[in-house]
């Protein structure tokens, strides 16, 4: 396996990049699944029939913590790939541990708000609205939850490995994962959320 020096770590060989791209492939058709979650969402959100709407069960300080979290956790893992590419191994896990650890705070929050949810009414059972709501946002958590075990994974690989050009792919192309996470949770947060709220 030849390494070009005169790249990133995660791009030092041929199959690395194309790893990479693979990955932007696969975020293409994420994208596409969300889209087609919003769309519906959006369909939707005014059939609440007997059951409550956004403004009767949305509450903005989770919302504001779940959101203050996740972007930090983007904010962290970035500069985490940047301990990677300094090749500084022990701060590239530490800014992850740190990562994955806003992750699983982030879903700490958002399960105890679907807990609320359901204590209020807000079943995938109750209306087109609320199952759409639960559905789209359990879909963000099963993302996250999975990035969770990604996560932990990968650390387990780098501290048994090292920082190698395998690795280092790894790492980044997990970092696109979790920053794609953090996009989508921005459109969560400002249109069914604020919206919802209004």
């Amino acid at each position: 396996m030849k390494v070009d020096h005169s790249l990133p770590l995660e791009y030092g060989t041929k199959q690395n990049g194309l790893n990479i791209f693979g990955f932007w492939v696969f975020l293409a058709a994420e994208i596409m699944l969300f889209a087609t979650l919003f769309t519906s969402y959006f369909t939707l959100e005014h059939r609440t029939g007997s059951g409550p709407s956004g403004t009767e069960i949305f509450e903005i300080a989770p919302v504001i913590i779940e959101t203050l979290l996740l972007l930090t956790s983007s904010f962290t893992i970035g500069l985490g790939v940047h301990a990677m590419r300094l090749g500084r191994k022990k701060a590239m896990m530490t800014f992850f541990v740190i990562t994955l650890l806003l992750g699983l705070g982030f879903l700490g929050f958002e399960i105890d708000e679907f807990i609320t949810y359901i204590h209020d009414g807000a079943t995938l059972q109750t209306s087109a609205f609320t199952a759409m709501l639960m559905t789209t946002l359990g879909t963000h958590g099963l993302h996250v939850t999975f990035g969770l075990f990604w996560g932990t994974a990968i650390l387990l690989q780098v501290k048994k490995r090292g920082l190698t050009p395998e690795t280092a792919n790894k790492s980044f192309i997990f970092s696109l994962y979790w920053h794609f996470l953090d996009v989508v949770w921005i459109f969560i947060f400002s249109f069914i959320y604020l919206k919802g709220m209004m």
